[in-house]
């Protein structure tokens, strides 16, 4: 049995500049980090004892005989770029749930890949990971997707993270106080608002719409610089709460449906009980929102969004790890 945990993210910042149609012509940044909520992956050869030869267990069960019976496209999409010719049981839990913003979907790659890794005997380096994840969802699955999510889960951590036209990326690790980081994840809440998208879809109507954009993505890009300069400075850390709320309202004009009447209302509900700004996470439509608010002021704001459900969290520091390693049985393969 072989178990990866791989964190879910938070991108702060620059998100939008880390898809390809952008970064190639302009480079791209973001800044963020990943938190204490996990996708875990099992995998473990599957005995010879059943009609069906691979038993994939998520939100569904699968039980299929070819990789190419799989309707889980990242399964299907990883098993088939290996070669796996040897039936396998995967299964997914995820502390949160999936197409609501905090890159689950490639936190779900990244572990599969890293689980087979360490199926076939393999230590995989935590920028390979990444780039094979890249290359999974961009070139067999096909996905409409930037490459930020793929690197968090990867490499874990409070980073900065600089993208090159050829697609090169540069994992920085954000220099900051450790009070002022405590200071940054006391001032953020995490709010689901109950409404699931699939971020592939999202992320397509905003990518056309790219070259009608480049206006409100590069300042959204200078907001990461910003933001780490605020954090490392003397100045007062609610700066970064108003960045967030200049970042959401040029966010908000990518693309149609990145927001809804429910989600700004939601918003403004937030404001006028305290929050000094926010967004919503990944590509939008739907998914968890984040909102900056001063700790004094959260007990309010908590109450006016009674409806939504918050999820407390704190900073991931590892990135995706193999936290079972049982080998026993794998020769049987």
């Amino acid at each position: 049995m072989i178990i990866s945990r791989t964190p879910f993210r938070v991108s702060l910042f620059g998100g939008g500049t880390d898809y390809p149609k952008w970064y190639e012509n302009h480079g791209g940044a973001v800044f963020g980090f990943t938190i204490n909520k996990y996708c875990y992956i099992s995998v473990r050869p599957l005995p010879p004892f059943f009609e069906h030869r691979h038993r994939i267990v998520y939100s569904v069960v699968e039980n299929v005989r070819e990789i190419d019976e799989i309707q889980h496209p990242a399964v299907r999409g990883v098993l088939s770029d290996r070669n796996v010719d040897t039936g396998l049981e995967i299964h997914h839990d995820g502390d949160l749930p999936a197409r609501s913003g905090l890159g689950s979907s490639s936190s779900f790659t990244v572990g599969l890949i890293n689980a087979l890794e360490a199926m076939d005997g393999s230590m995989i380096g935590k920028k390979q990971l990444a780039r094979e994840a890249i290359r999974v969802e961009h070139h067999v699955i096909d996905e409409h997707v930037g490459i930020q999510d793929q690197i968090w889960a990867a490499f874990g951590g409070v980073n900065r993270i600089e993208i090159q036209p050829d697609g090169d990326f540069d994992v920085q690790p954000a220099i900051l106080n450790p009070q002022r980081q405590k200071e940054l994840g006391d001032h953020l809440m995490l709010f689901f608002t109950g409404f699931s998208r699939i971020a592939s879809t999202m992320a397509k109507k905003q990518i056309d719409n790219i070259d009608n954009r480049g206006a409100e993505l590069t300042t959204m890009a200078s907001y990461v610089d910003q933001a780490i300069d605020i954090l490392q400075s003397d100045r007062s850390i609610c700066e970064i709460g108003s960045l967030l709320h200049d970042n959401w309202m040029l966010k908000r004009q990518l693309a149609g449906g990145v927001s809804t009447p429910e989600i700004d209302a939601m918003y403004e509900t937030a404001r006028n009980a305290g929050a000094i700004g926010g967004k919503l996470l990944g590509a939008g439509g739907g998914g968890f929102m984040v909102l900056f608010v001063e700790p004094d002021k959260q007990p309010a704001v908590e109450q006016r969004l009674s409806e939504y459900v918050r999820v407390r969290f704190d900073f991931d520091v590892t990135g995706s790890k193999i936290v079972v390693y049982e080998p026993a049985g794998l020769e049987s393969r």
